[in-house]
């Protein structure tokens, strides 16, 4: 079993415990993890039929679903059926994990100890949490603060005024200035007079050589994790929600937006203020326009532009069809 470094958690817990109006077993439930992640002693979660082909396979002993996706599950896999999902699985993961509903401050930050840290530079006003690993020939400019159990790889250039929290960075990493990395996602139920945060257990993974652009904002993981593939470049302004993954070798113009729970494959090209609605899933190879608005799939090499965005083709003969309009 993987331990969470981020966030400790207050399990195991038996099934009937959880959920005591929808299970008499007393089955242990060493924790929360994503359909495809999960384990015989793992809860998981399944609650759109997106998700159909990783339900069929998945491993866990225990899943909150709903009564009409209940047969996708396998037999080994525990139902437990609930009329809310979300709710259900926002309840039981504030169990597990009590102190991720928000970005409590780290209290243990201090100054570097230099002789910690060796082969490492750092500028003025740094802040640096407990148990914290910096690799070689990494530089860290003035005024960043990286809190508690974060990892960082070697020969990283980490730059000014950054926050790096609840996040796994590689080798040749760079972040520019103002880059926030690792915060808590945008992730809540609604109710009347208070809304019931969503705890955000995940955690971001930078991999080798990737380039984080200046004033970017990454969101951790809520059950899973935010990935962002080797060598992907970022420009400044990005915006990433909670369990994006994006490929490798992708170019992310600036001010692009990603709503949670996307998905990118390798190769892929965005131009600047496009928008990315959540739960798609991007193919290999694709380029996206400047200002496009991306609310359905996309398969492999595929050109796409407008809103809604459409293949290229499709747009320009939209657009000459406008213009011959008003002539």
């Amino acid at each position: 079993m993987s331990k969470n470094i981020f966030f400790e958690s207050k399990g195991p817990f038996k099934l009937n415990i959880l959920f005591p109006s929808h299970s008499t077993l007393n089955n242990k439930v060493n924790d929360i993890k994503t359909l495809d992640k999960a384990g015989k002693l793992d809860l998981t979660f399944f609650d759109s039929l997106n998700y159909k082909n990783l339900a069929e396979k998945t491993k866990a002993g225990s899943c909150i679903t709903k009564e009409n996706l209940k047969r996708y599950l396998p037999k080994t896999c525990e139902a437990i059926i609930v009329k809310s999902v979300l709710f259900e699985l926002a309840k039981v993961t504030s169990k597990f994990y009590p102190d991720a509903d928000l970005d409590y401050p780290d209290i243990s930050l201090k100054k570097p100890n230099k002789s910690k840290f060796p082969g490492v530079k750092f500028g003025n006003n740094v802040l640096i949490g407990k148990n914290v690993k910096i690799g070689k020939s990494s530089i860290v400019g003035s005024n960043t603060i990286i809190e508690k159990n974060v990892l960082i790889g070697d020969s990283c250039t980490i730059g000014s005024q950054i926050m790096i929290k609840n996040t796994v960075v590689g080798n040749n990493v760079v972040i520019q200035d103002g880059a926030k990395i690792g915060l808590k996602g945008f992730g809540f139920i609604p109710l009347k007079g208070k809304n019931l945060r969503f705890p955000h257990i995940g955690k971001v993974i930078l991999e080798d050589n990737v380039e984080i652009g200046a004033s970017c904002t990454i969101d951790r993981g809520s059950i899973g994790n935010t990935v962002i593939g080797k060598n992907t470049f970022l420009d400044n302004q990005v915006h990433m929600a909670h369990n994006v993954n994006v490929g490798e070798n992708c170019m992310i113009a600036g001010q692009v937006g990603f709503a949670g729970s996307s998905t990118l494959g390798n190769n892929v090209s965005i131009g600047g203020q496009a928008g990315i609605s959540g739960h798609l899933k991007i193919g290999n190879n694709v380029k996206i326009g400047g200002g496009s608005g991306v609310v359905n799939d996309i398969n492999d090499n595929v050109v796409v532009m407008g809103y809604p965005a459409v293949p290229l083709r499709e747009f320009l003969k939209r657009g000459k069809k406008n213009w011959l309009k008003i002539q």
